[in-house]
């Protein structure tokens, strides 16, 4: 079974999975603080359950559309840098 355990250490999000450890790096390093919330909590990443753009965006008082499109910019940079990184 694929598993992987996630924690927040401070503000850094941490994945102890070999393969995902890019990603939490790239999460970290890549993201603004708001865009690596809603990331966080619309996947579960830190070990929640994961939320949808409804629910993030009560809890954040934004609305839905604008949790859409910080969700939609974030996995942008990340699918960029993940797929520079694969090119090394």
């Amino acid at each position: 079974a694929y598993e992987i355990a996630s924690c927040l250490v401070g503000s850094e999000l941490c994945i102890r999975d070999s393969n995902s450890k890019k990603l939490s790096q790239f999460i970290n390093e890549e993201l603004s603080p708001r865009e690596k919330m809603i990331i966080v909590m619309r996947y579960g990443l830190d070990g929640s359950e994961p939320l949808t753009q409804k629910k993030i965006a009560q809890k954040l008082n934004i609305s839905r559309s604008y949790v859409s499109r910080i969700e939609t910019k974030a996995l942008k940079l990340l699918r960029k840098r993940f797929d520079n990184s694969s090119n090394l």
